[in-house]
Parts: structure tokens; sequence; C-alpha cells
């Protein structure tokens, strides 16, 4: 286990006290979830129904996989060392132009992409790194972009009403984010609160893209980013915890956590980025890596197969239900279906399965019966 706190991390880098600053600020459609509109997944793949509101909240019909007991759950929260709010949320957040946003982002630079409603957005990781929850709206929906730097987990989810915050708990080494409308407790990953109003209940999430800023302005030329103009006093040329940047170092990549994970599963190293997916009838997870090398990997949830398709234009990765187990071949960046067709890997003709990065350690804490298809194969 790490020896500096959490706390000594955040501070180092803000170079002054951090302050419990927060704001709040105040509609539905579906999307593509992986920040295309019109491609990959919808909103809330496993529920096509709208879900009820609850206390302004837009909530799942059904709630998303939890394998723990939540009293387990709640018995595992720690203090990350920051109070409530002492990591602040950016709740008033500016933009500029992608030309004007070259002034200072490299084209290595991580970003978190956004499409809703013909709208493209881009957070930059060294900004969100700082700040971890931006609440927004983006095609004139209330959204909140969520990031937490011990998991590697870029999420977005429906906010409704309500703002979200940074609750300076941690479970898993997961951001707990709470609602600024009932103070409930929500693990990132998880999507689901474990305590408050809304214990047991699951947020309508929707995929960030975990790219470049190099590869997202190709895509969306017209694309708006997030500003350093945050009103608060931070370094933004300085990650607390290591660098993305030109390769990952620091705390991305050493094998050691900053608090103990809730559990160990050795078949992956702890910070190996998978691209998880999860289903009512089980979860599974694809090694990047070897997905980057096949293009395309094959695993089973349950009893129905699904496909893993690599898209080299944003390095990203996607997940389809494939219960006929149709057959696809990977040539020059697109799925070569049997016919022959060619298909873009955000679009194959395939029931898309919500998936997202995380590092191997939190997807398996969180997630022990995952599988795992490496290229060697997959493993239950």
């Amino acid at each position: 286990m790490e020896l500096t706190s959490r706390r000594g991390f955040v501070a180092t880098a803000a170079g002054v006290a951090l302050a419990g600053l927060a704001g709040c600020i105040g509609g539905v459609t579906s999307q593509g979830a992986d920040g295309h509109e019109g491609r990959g997944t919808g909103d809330d793949a496993q529920s096509t129904a709208r879900g009820p509101r609850k206390q302004g909240v837009p909530i799942r019909s059904s709630p998303l996989p939890v394998e723990y007991e939540f009293s387990t759950l709640r018995e595992e929260v720690l203090s990350g060392g920051p109070p409530k709010d002492g990591i602040p949320s950016i709740d008033d957040p500016k933009f500029r132009s992608a030309e004007n946003a070259d002034e200072d982002l490299r084209d290595a630079d991580v970003v978190f992409g956004l499409v809703r409603n013909g709208e493209a957005k881009a957070y930059p990781q060294k900004i969100l790194v700082h700040h971890e929850i931006t609440n927004d709206a983006v095609g004139g929906e209330p959204v909140a972009v969520t990031y937490c730097p011990l998991t590697g987990t870029a999420m977005g989810f429906r906010r409704g009403e309500t703002t979200f915050g940074v609750s300076g708990k941690l479970l898993n080494n997961n951001l707990v984010m709470y609602d600024r409308e009932t103070d409930s407790r929500w693990p990132q990953v998880l999507g689901t609160a474990i305590s408050g109003a809304f214990e047991g209940e699951s947020l309508r999430e929707f995929r960030l893209v975990w790219t470049t800023w190099k590869r997202w302005k190709q895509a969306h030329p017209e694309t708006r980013v997030l500003s350093e103009e945050t009103g608060y006093v931070r370094n933004y040329g300085q990650d607390p915890y290591g660098s993305y940047v030109p390769n990952p170092s620091g705390y991305y990549v050493r094998d050691s956590t900053l608090f103990p994970p809730l559990r160990s599963d050795g078949r992956l190293p702890n910070k190996r980025v998978v691209a998880g997916a999860r289903t009512g009838a089980g979860r599974i997870a694809f090694d990047k890596s070897a997905l980057r090398e096949a293009g395309l990997l094959s695993g089973s949830v349950g009893d129905t197969p699904h496909l893993a398709v690599y898209d080299a234009e944003l390095d990203a990765a996607y997940v389809y239900r494939n219960p006929d187990g149709a057959s696809f071949d990977y040539e020059d960046g697109r799925a070569v279906a049997g016919d022959g067709t060619r298909h873009d890997p955000a679009d194959l003709p395939l029931l898309g399965v919500y998936a997202f990065d995380a590092m191997w350690f939190a997807w398996a804490g969180f997630y022990p019966s995952t599988g795992l298809v490496t290229g060697e194969g997959e493993s239950g």
C-alpha cells in the first residue's frame, strides 16, 4: 500500500490548502453512449424504459448489478484525506474553442470526450484530476462528468435537477460522490447509492470516451473544451498522481494502490486497463492492450457470446452482445462481417453493451465474479 495519503497528493498539486468550496446550478434523450451521437450503445443499455425520477434525479428503472451487501460496502468506505468538497467540483464550467485550447493542450494529453444532442465537448484529464466532477449541461441536458484518478475511470451520469459533489470518501479506492439533493452516497463505478434516500437505486449513465486531444479534435473539430478558468487556484500543469504523457508514470503504473482494494485478483497487474461491461447476466472485462493488438476479442457473459472491437481512431473499445455467434474479421480498423460488409467499430449490427475503461484492480474488486478476456483466451 502507498505510504502517502491522498491528502498529501492533492495538497502538493494544489499548492494551497483545499477549501470546501462548491456551488449549485440547475430532459433526457437517447444518445450514443460512446460519446458519438447515434453511434455505439445507448444510455442504460440494460434498461430501455425511461427510468423514474426520485426527488429530481433520473434513476434507472432497474438497478445496476452490485455483488456485495450494501452494509458490507459501507463498512469498507474510507476517508481519502480531503473533507467533503475538499476536492471541489466544477459547477460553473467555462469552455473555449478547439483552436484556443491548442495553446496549452498537447496532442497526447488525455481528454474525456462527449457528444449529446449534437454538442461535442472535451474535458481535459489534467483539469479533472483536481476536481473529479464537473456539473455541466451538454446539448441542453444536465449531466455530471466524473473522473476518479485512483481507479482510472471516467463516467457520465444524468443529474436532473441536482448536482454532484466529492464526498471525500473512497470505496475500493474509487470516488464516492454525493448528490446535493439528499446527500446519498454513490460510488462512481457502481453508479448505485449505498446509503441515503437513494440506497439501492442506480443512476442513468452514459459513456465518456477516454482518448487523446489529437484524436478527439480530429474526430470533432467543432468541440468545445473545458477551460482552466474554474474559479479555483490549481496548478493544472501538475498531476498529483503521476503523468499520462508521454507515457503513464507514477501511481498510474505502480502495482500498489493508495488504499487496500476490496479484493486481489492476480490474473492481471493491478493497473492494467480493461474495458469492463456489467449486465444482469454477468460481468466481463477485456484486456485493452490485447484488444489493441487483436482488433477483436470474444468472450461470454453467462451463456451469451460477447464481442469487443477496437476503434483505432479514438483508441476506444466497444462491446456487443453476439448471441448468434456471428463471425467478424478486423481489417484496416473496421469489423468485416461474414458477408463482406464493413462496419465502424462503434456501429456493428449487434446490440451494444455499455462498457468503460477501468484499472483492473478496481473492476475486479467491485465485480469479483467477472470473466476476463486476454489475448490468450478467457478466464472466469
